[in-house]
């Protein structure tokens, strides 16, 4: 892994902190979702099966990582969900750590593999994903909504 001039921590306490980087976080991953309330960090962060990382860069929170694993028949499988690096943190290598992270995360606990979905348009995060070793796959995502 690159120094990309900060640290990668797992979060394991939801403190103001936590709760002040997602409310300025999400907004720049999701124009459609709203930040996540305390409980529901709290909720995230002490649930066995998600670890929550943080690129943490002069003591401030500029990024993170949701890691969520799942049991099926076949095997355990990981899944990356909500990557995000805040915009004046981009292009240092915090999405490259924070995913690194995340894939020795997965290899120790035994996942048969890591999945993750990314728009097209996040040009960025695209090449990111294939420089690192993800693979792009054939198949169709299917989405209910309630």
């Amino acid at each position: 892994m690159s120094d990309p001039g900060g640290a990668i921590r797992v979060a394991d306490v939801v403190d103001d902190e936590l709760v002040a980087a997602f409310e300025r976080l999400i907004p720049q991953l999701s124009s459609s979702s709203p930040p996540p309330s305390r409980d529901q960090l709290v909720e995230l962060v002490e649930n066995d099966d998600t670890v929550l990382f943080l690129a943490v860069v002069n003591g401030q929170i500029m990024g993170s990582l949701t890691l969520a694993f799942y049991r099926i028949p076949t095997g355990l499988k990981a899944w990356i969900e909500d990557v995000v690096v805040d915009d004046a943190a981009r292009g240092r290598g915090l999405g490259a750590a924070l995913n690194d992270a995340a894939l020795n995360e997965a290899r120790v606990r035994g996942a048969k593999d890591v999945s993750l979905t990314s728009r097209p348009a996040k040009e960025a995060a695209n090449r990111l994903y294939k420089r690192i070793g993800f693979e792009t796959r054939e198949t169709n995502i299917y989405r209910y909504k309630f």
